[in-house]
């Protein structure tokens, strides 16, 4: 009623009855459907939940992050809902703020109730009244759906939300995860690939362009198969006219969006439609749509920390960021520098505690920024990439510098020294990589110091490092895992890049080079590592001068590569010039002059002299002892080293049980998995075959196997070799045949892993002729045998060690076969090769005279075989000493042959002494004791027989 007066009279005007909308009536606007609509699964949870003779769900809240398509969802819902006459009232509310909600509850009054308009809240509350279930009976039952889209916050719903009613539901679209917001979560991700290839296809149709569903399949893993990014991408590539990708285009202004979107400076907002042009109503781009979620989660307790924890989770692996990462030193001082202060009451906040930065990603977690899952401690943080790259955008070239420097100082500070967790390792290998293709060139030089610290007095202008050490650390990491290969290319990439940003000579440039050659070393190229470290070697003494630790360092890289190309004898050389000016450089006690003696004994010890290196790492456990302490993990290698050392120079018991005392140490000091405890296993196990044990180093090998699969993955180095020792102690057991398969199955997957001509693969394959030789298949061997060689004369030289090795199973094998004689001619040439290439009484050339002297007796020169075992006997003694192995297998041959040559009486004096010796050293129950009982009785026969 209204009215006004006129002179004494006033006029009055009433109003016509205001009625009810009858049923079926909806309020407010349905969004219409999109072009080119995907049915998806998450729709089915929405139907499935009707009051159709079942418990209905009151009410449900479809969440995700901005630009899933839950609007569209909860529309296409709705819509069906209505067209299928299921329902009698249905309510759209945009429910971005309270003042929305109320305004659309109070239209829903005023055109339901027929209530008068003018007082939204009381209208508001008068149509949530009648929402609530009536009494049984009193009036008819009204079916409704109230749809609240784009819940921001659930502080807007408070004491709005409609009431439970058997009747009616309610559909909340939000990107919260609050506990506030009730109901029924159906959480919306992205679409799967074929949803996303099937949107972008019949899109573009729909405007005339048929392009390569390969390319759309990559558009859509580009956007990372967000429908928003897909709608209004699509939209500019059809408005641009544009294509989707050019492989084959080498021009640098490729016009194709997937080129242009994978620009370094390319920013996302600059590859979607402006504003006013976007698709199917759209009110903002994809760039632009989280912003209003990262002001509302900077705002919530801990304020004004969200913001900068999204900005360094953009710079990681949006498929996992470790939580430590996040909340690390680094990381919080990066939050205190960077926290937002326009907020008054923090202005002058403290500095943040790591449970601050653990709240810092609870919040972002709620506002579906990012996903937080703190019982996934590797992977604890998600987030989808082209959140990164908006958050990215935000940040100017200093900003972006600082946070970038700040999350590689936050990835080492949790990187660990020795990589226990597998997971771990890899996962900061990913968010490494993932910073590296970001901010290359803030990771190639220092980050600038922020505006509000305080300049400081520049000390001296030499040269520092400015690659960031994650990089290097990352390729180490890399490596470690076993994946050489993978660390050759990362240690490449960073030697090009290094050279690009900083210069040739530059210090970290000349570090990733030795990092460089190091790998090639240990993907099977030695020769090739040597080479390099060798060109190394010069530009170190140029840049840095001779006397530098670097320099020294290379010089002692070289020195071992130079070794394991084959020249044992050039690396001890090489070892004890360099020690000599590490004591007058570094001193005596210096831990870089320890370890070089520590390799000089190694070196000594593979160029022949075994006994040497045992008393060279003796002298040196005294002193670590002394310097280190017994827990040093240098002090444990050496102990370790000692105990091979001893087995080698012929002590088997004594190393088997060195080995077992340093194991318990090793446990209790670096823990059960730790590669250098797995390591003793190994050897330990080795040594007890050694002994006579060959069953029970099969076991050992066995279990040792099951940890390495655990701790390394089955494609680790470790982990294949651990298999190469477990198939050969088999065979040693006595099942040569499953010995030779399992060389094969072993065979195949280090091609795969390692590639055809990596040492080990090559080893392998040496292994795997002998044991088929073992089961009865001479020729085969022999065949196998030549195959190999013609591979390591092109792969390693006809001078190599393993070279040379292989040329004498292959006269073994022929000898095995039926030739005697070629056997013996074969080990003349492998002989003379030998003596010039490794010296007279290198352990190698010792075995190669004991198969000579061997093959000429089988050809049947018994007498020529007895008098070179006489000589080879002589100068096993004395470089290997009385007690060693080979001595007494030396000495079991020459009684051997002195038999077949006539004496059996001689030959049978002679295995009595040697049983007695084998008894001795060796324990009644080793193969060989056993074998030279055997021998005894047999001629002793022989003897008695007058034979």
């Amino acid at each position: 009623m209204s009215g006004y007066v006129a002179g004494n009279v006033t006029v009055e005007y009433r109003a016509a009855p205001r009625t009810p909308a009858s049923w079926p009536h909806q309020v407010g606007v349905i969004p219409r459907e999109t072009a080119a609509f995907q049915e998806r699964d998450e729709a089915e949870g929405l139907r499935a939940a009707l009051p159709d003779g079942g418990t209905a769900v009151l009410c449900q809240v479809l969440r995700g992050i901005g630009g899933v398509g839950k609007t569209q969802l909860a529309a296409h819902y709705a819509r069906q809902a209505w067209n299928a006459g299921e329902l009698d009232v249905l309510v759209w509310v945009g429910a971005s703020s309270r003042s929305a909600i109320i305004a659309a509850y109070a239209q829903a009054a005023e055109e339901l109730l027929a209530v008068e308009p003018g007082h939204p809240e009381r209208c508001a509350q008068a149509f949530l009244k009648w929402l609530e279930p009536r009494p049984r009976g009193s009036e008819p039952a009204c079916r409704w759906l109230v749809v609240l889209d784009d819940v921001a916050d659930p502080a807007d719903v408070t004491a709005l939300w409609p009431v439970a009613n058997p009747h009616g539901r309610t559909v909340v679209t939000t990107r919260r995860r609050d506990v506030a917001v009730p109901g029924q979560r159906i959480d919306l991700g992205v679409f799967t690939p074929d949803e996303a290839a099937a949107y972008v296809s019949t899109f573009l149709a729909e405007h005339g362009r048929h392009d390569d569903p390969g390319e759309i399949h990559a558009l859509a893993q580009d956007l990372g198969y967000l429908p928003l990014a897909l709608s209004q991408a699509a939209a500019y590539i059809v408005d641009a006219d544009i294509p989707i990708d050019c492989p084959a285009c080498t021009h640098r202004q490729c016009p194709s969006y997937r080129r242009r979107l994978a620009g370094r400076t390319t920013t996302l907002a600059s590859m979607l439609p402006e504003p006013g042009t976007l698709p199917d109503d759209q009110a903002t781009t994809v760039a632009a749509t989280w912003s209003l979620s990262v002001e509302r989660a900077d705002a919530l307790r801990p304020v004004g920390l969200a913001r900068p924890a999204l900005h360094l989770a953009a710079m990681l692996d949006p498929d996992g960021i470790p939580q430590d990462v996040l909340a690390s030193r680094p990381a919080r001082d990066h939050l205190t520098l960077h926290r937002t202060r326009d907020i008054p009451a923090h202005a002058h906040a403290s500095d943040v505690t790591e449970q601050d930065a653990r709240d810092a990603l609870r919040v972002l977690h709620r506002l579906n920024l990012i996903t937080h899952d703190p019982d996934a401690p590797c992977q604890a943080v998600r987030t989808h990439q082209l959140i990164q790259r908006a958050t990215r955008d935000t940040l100017t070239p200093g900003q972006r510098h600082q946070t970038a420097r700040a999350a590689a100082d936050a990835l080492m500070t949790v990187w660990p020294d020795i990589e226990r967790d597998t997971a771990l390792a890899q996962t900061l290998r990913a968010n490494t990589a993932t910073l590296a293709a970001h901010a290359e060139e803030a990771l190639h030089q220092p980050a600038p110091p922020p505006r509000r610290w305080p300049r400081r007095p520049r000390r001296s202008r030499r040269l520092r490092s400015d690659v960031h050490v994650v990089l290097y650390r990352t390729g180490r990491s890399i490596g470690e895992a076993g994946q050489v290969t993978a660390a050759i290319a990362h240690f490449h990439r960073l030697t090009e890049t290094t050279t690009r940003h900083l210069g040739p000579h530059h210090p970290d440039t000349l570090a990733a080079r030795h990092n460089l050659a190091r790998w090639r070393g240990e993907a099977g190229d030695p020769t090739g590592a040597a080479a390099a470290f060798e060109e190394l070697l010069a530009d170190r003494i140029r840049v840095w001068g001779a006397d530098h630790p670097e320099t020294l360092t290379t010089r002692h890289n070289l020195a071992h590569w130079r070794g394991e190309a084959g020249d044992a004898t050039g690396a001890a050389t090489a070892y004890e010039e360099l020690l000599a000016d590490q004591v007058r450089v570094l001193g005596p006690d210096h831990s870089e002059t320890l370890t070089t003696r520590h390799n000089l004994a190694q070196w000594r010890g593979e160029a022949g002299d075994a006994a040497a290196a045992a008393t060279a790492c003796e002298v040196l456990l005294a002193d670590e002892m002394h310097l280190r302490g017994a827990a040093h993990p240098q002090t444990l290698t050496t102990r370790h080293n000692l105990a091979h050392w001893r087995g080698e120079a012929g002590d088997v018991d004594d190393a088997a049980a060195a080995f077992e005392e340093l194991l318990t140490d090793q446990v209790r000091v670096l823990g059960p998995d730790h590669p250098q405890t797995l390591t003793t296993r190994h050897n330990l196990a080795r040594w007890r075959g050694k002994a006579g044990d060959a069953a029970g180093a099969a076991a050992a090998y066995k279990e040792l196997l099951a940890d390495r699969l655990r701790v390394l993955g089955p494609d680790h180095p470790d982990t294949l070799n651990t298999r190469n020792s477990l198939a050969h102690w088999r065979g040693e057991e006595g099942d040569a045949a499953g010995a030779a398969a399992a060389f094969d199955t072993l065979l195949a997957d280090q091609v795969r892993v390692l590639g055809p001509d990596h040492p080990d693969t090559l080893t392998t394959r040496n292994n795997l002729a002998c044991w088929r030789g073992e089961a009865g298949d001479a020729a085969a061997a022999a065949t196998a045998y030549e195959e190999l060689l013609a591979d390591q004369v092109r792969v390693l030289g006809p001078d190599h060690p393993d070279t040379l090795t292989t040329r004498s199973y292959l006269a073994y094998w022929r000898g095995k076969a039926g030739d005697a004689a070629g056997a013996a001619a074969a080990y003349e040439e492998v002989l003379a090769n030998q003596t010039q290439a490794q010296g007279v009484d290198q352990p190698e050339t010792l075995a190669t005279r004991h198969n000579l002297a061997h093959w000429r007796g089988k050809a049947g020169d018994a007498t020529g075989a007895a008098a070179a075992f006489d000589t080879l006997l002589a100068d096993r003694i004395r470089v290997q000493g009385v007690d060693h192995p080979d001595t007494l297998a030396a000495r079991h041959n020459l009684a051997h042959f002195r038999g077949e040559a006539g004496d059996a009486a001689g030959a049978a004096a002679a295995f009595k002494e040697l049983l007695a010796d084998q008894i001795r050293v060796q324990g009644h129950d080793h193969p060989h004791t056993l074998a030279a009982r055997n021998s005894l009785a047999r001629w002793q026969g022989k003897a008695g027989d007058g034979r």
